[in-house]
């Protein structure tokens, strides 16, 4: 006999499964009606950057805290929620009761930084300890090793590369930024657990289940995120704010990172001039984002720059967002896009960083054309 509808409906995989075909139909039809007034290549653009959260999550939805494994995140196919070229990241889900070993090479990677973090629902995020390339020892080739978990470094003696995980901590990220990330050489990390956990079963239902409940929650919610992200760069738009809402590592961002972000819109033949006060920090970045929360084609365009690849004159910098280079300052190419954001990253900055000048200008202006 044939099992009933009602049955396979009682199934725990079955309605893990129908939730996330849902959701793909929820989120989609939410899209379509959000990017209803936009043109033709924005509106395939908002599709291409809901597949590509999906395949981020996809990508990491066989987690095993037991047994974990450091996966690299962000990759150009797997763009998601303002990644960022110009670092390397990996993260990976642990359990706070039991205790792992980090090991890895920085490769030409001029900071590095690892970060445990507690959710706080949705896919909000606070950190709970780091260690950073201040605290970590490299030998000579730029390895290192960490130990994860377990008693608190204020107590152990031989705690100098020891990362505690705080009550309800489950996740971590590894990070390395790059000056130059086209040129150096790239590092590498993995991780696995101090104690044997004993082979696992082949699937666990409960748990499977879960997982494929979270990604379904998190793809459901990715329209109204990029709807609601990009308000506050609509209106006004072509300045530079304070992202103020990320500090401190909200939503696994980096802790000790100060953010400034702002939208352009721009007609045919306009530019947007960027223009500040670097100030002293470890690290600094500036990078171009679409309306989805994606960074733009890297990989082709020239869409960011850090402080060792910017054109730094008299401590200031000039950066200009354009759909062709006029000639004049460091051009960052905005595709074409009418509307785009700009986020600005300092690492540790001695002082709030300033916010820049901006002016919308013609690009015949920007050449020494009237």
């Amino acid at each position: 006999m044939s099992p009933s509808a009602d049955d396979r409906d009682s199934r725990p995989e079955v309605a893990a499964w129908n939730g996330l075909v849902d959701a793909l139909r929820t989120a989609g039809e939410e899209l379509a009606a959000d990017t209803s007034e936009l043109d033709p290549a924005e509106q395939a653009d908002g599709f291409r950057a809901l597949l590509r959260g999906l395949s981020n999550l996809l990508s990491r939805i066989e987690t095993d805290r037991e047994r974990p494994e450091l996966v690299p995140f962000n990759g150009w196919r797997q763009k998601f929620l303002m990644d960022n070229p110009d670092f390397r990241y990996w993260v990976t889900e642990v359990r706070g009761d039991r205790r792992y070993r980090i090991r890895g090479n920085r490769g030409d990677a001029t900071y590095m930084s690892v970060t445990a973090y507690r959710r706080t629902g949705g896919i909000g995020a606070e950190a709970t300890d780091r260690l950073d390339s201040d605290a970590i020892a490299f030998d000579d080739e730029g390895g290192f090793e960490i130990v994860l978990g377990g008693a608190d470094p204020g107590t152990d003696s031989g705690s100098a590369d020891r990362l505690t995980l705080p009550e309800r901590s489950g996740v971590v990220w590894v990070r390395f930024f790059h000056d130059d990330v086209a040129r150096d050489r790239p590092g590498w990390t993995e991780i696995e657990p101090l104690e044997d956990p004993g082979t696992p079963p082949p699937i666990d239902p409960v748990r499977f289940g879960s997982a494929l409940a979270t990604v379904s929650a998190t793809t459901s919610m990715l329209p109204t995120i990029f709807e609601a992200s990009v308000r506050d760069d609509l209106d006004p738009p072509n300045v530079l704010r304070h992202w103020s809402e990320m500090a401190g590592g909200a939503v696994f961002t980096e802790p000790g990172i100060h953010y400034l972000r702002g939208g352009w819109r721009l007609g045919a033949g306009q530019a947007l001039v960027i223009e500040g006060e670097v100030v002293d920090c470890r690290y600094w970045n500036i990078l171009a984002y679409s309306r989805f929360l994606n960074s733009l084609d890297f990989r082709h365009r020239t869409v960011s720059y850090t402080g060792a690849t910017a054109t730094v004159a008299d401590g200031r910098y000039r950066f200009v967002v354009a759909a062709e280079d006029p000639g004049n300052g460091d051009w960052i190419d905005s595709e074409g896009r009418d509307f785009g954001i700009v986020v600005m990253r300092f690492l540790h900055p001695a002082t709030t960083p300033p916010l820049p000048t901006t002016r919308v200008v013609s690009l015949d202006e920007l050449r020494g054309r009237r």
